[in-house]
């Protein structure tokens, strides 16, 4: 009786770690303003996600990663480029990098999905900045 009452809570504990898994995230996804549509989708044993579509161009800029820092790839196309990489559960959302080709920087990231909406967290460290994507249907 005495065991009993002392697993009680290390499976309480456990139990609740068990139901902290973060939504599923994977599909399609318009950025803030609904600038571009992103596809996330498995890539090995994490999640990515790329640019399918620019659906709202930014008037005079080139449709290439004109900001990359890398000056090989800045002629490459935005269509395609994977934004989001290495993205693994971490408690209640999703940890890995994004790379902004506006600034051609790439932060710390966190995806947290609540419904239709998918919080976008970008970091460098202690500085936080946040968009809100919407689901395509």
């Amino acid at each position: 009786m005495r065991a009993a009452l002392l697993l009680a809570p290390v499976l309480a504990l456990a139990a609740g770690a068990a139901s902290a898994a973060p939504a599923p995230i994977a599909g399609h996804w318009l950025t803030e303003g609904g600038k571009a549509l992103v596809d996330i989708a498995p890539c090995g044993g994490q999640l990515c996600g790329r640019i399918v579509r620019i659906v709202k161009p930014t008037p005079g800029r080139p449709q290439t990663d004109i900001e990359n820092p890398d000056a090989a790839q800045r002629n490459r196309p935005l269509v395609g480029i994977n934004i989001l990489s290495g993205f693994t559960p971490a408690s209640d959302r999703w940890k890995g990098r994004i790379y902004d080709p506006e600034s051609g920087k790439t932060y710390r990231s966190e995806l947290l999905a609540a419904g239709n909406t998918l919080t976008v967290k970008g970091c460098i460290a202690f500085f936080c900045r946040s968009q809100s994507w919407t689901r395509a249907r």
